[in-house]
């Protein structure tokens, strides 16, 4: 299996079983059981929240003719069964009207179910960009794991993951879109390098409304933030006689003094005080009285 950054998955799933439950493990020995599909429970940490509906219809179609051939794997609960690894046959089954399904128990504790879950869904490559980042995510905290660590287990760049992990800073209507797969990852992460991250949504629906590709978006990304950086620029320019005047009420007040001019001529001075005695103190040079 190769990823999406031509790099190998690292551990496949039977790898990640035998590194907790022991080399000495023998697959062989192994039950498989009819467990009632009302006994079992999703798993928890299945970074996947849409599933292709026509597929798990066509899946359902298929084991309503022929049964489920390759049992799922769960782990014994205080109430039931939770599932490790099958839920699109878990799933499949119930729209099929099963009532039960072919299954081998293991023993795995919550950290190996969760990387169990995201490992098996990385391998089938149809986790959503957001959905992929949360799983990411999920590793990092759940298991207070470094990049660099999930980086090794997954057999994924640290780079790689960096940059899916980005897409969660993004507005909620925003990742709604990039869930939905109105916008594609290379927009999204485009659509991240705007310094102004207020303008980040208006982009979103602009880039969707007008079709705009990465390269374009890239440009126009570009051409904002350059247009931000001169504005900057232009409000930080000021003339010598502003200087001097600012310099010397910063002498007189002995304190930060601004004074802003627009391009008709008019503006305003500010002059900072941190406390009240501040304040009186520079009330008192203005020769301003308060009873």
């Amino acid at each position: 299996m190769v990823n999406k950054n031509g790099k190998g998955l690292g551990r496949g799933l039977e790898a990640v079983f035998s590194a907790f439950e022991g080399p000495n493990k023998n697959r062989a020995d192994e039950l498989v059981e009819e467990l009632a599909l009302e006994d079992i429970r999703p798993n928890p940490y299945q970074p996947r929240k849409t599933f292709d509906e026509a597929a798990l219809a066509e899946l359902a179609a298929s084991i309503k003719k022929s049964g489920v051939f390759q049992p799922i794997i769960v782990r014994k609960s205080i109430n039931g069964y939770e599932l490790i690894a099958g839920e699109r046959r878990f799933r499949a089954s119930k729209l099929a009207g099963k009532t039960t399904i072919p299954a081998i128990t293991r023993q795995f504790d919550e950290e190996a179910m969760m990387e169990i879950a995201v490992l098996e869904n990385l391998q089938r490559e149809d986790l959503t960009p957001l959905e992929e980042a949360q799983a990411y995510d999920t590793l990092l905290k759940k298991l207070n794991l470094t990049q660099a660590e999930v980086s090794e287990r997954l057999g994924k760049s640290r780079p790689y993951i960096a940059n899916y992990l980005r897409l969660l800073g993004l507005p909620a209507d925003v990742k709604q879109l990039l869930q939905e797969g109105q916008l594609s990852m290379g927009q999204a992460r485009t659509l991240l390098s705007l310094k102004k991250k207020s303008q980040i949504s208006a982009l979103a629906k602009r880039t969707i409304a007008e079709s705009l590709t990465v390269r374009q978006l890239e440009q126009l990304v570009n051409q904002m933030n350059q247009t931000k950086a001169a504005k900057v620029a232009k409000t930080k320019i000021k003339s010598p006689y502003i200087q001097a005047s600012e310099n010397q009420l910063v002498d007189k007040f002995d304190t930060k003094v601004n004074i802003a001019m627009n391009s008709k001529g008019r503006g305003k001075i500010e002059i900072d005080y941190g406390t009240v005695e501040d304040l009186n103190r520079i009330l008192a040079l203005l020769d301003v009285n308060i009873d």
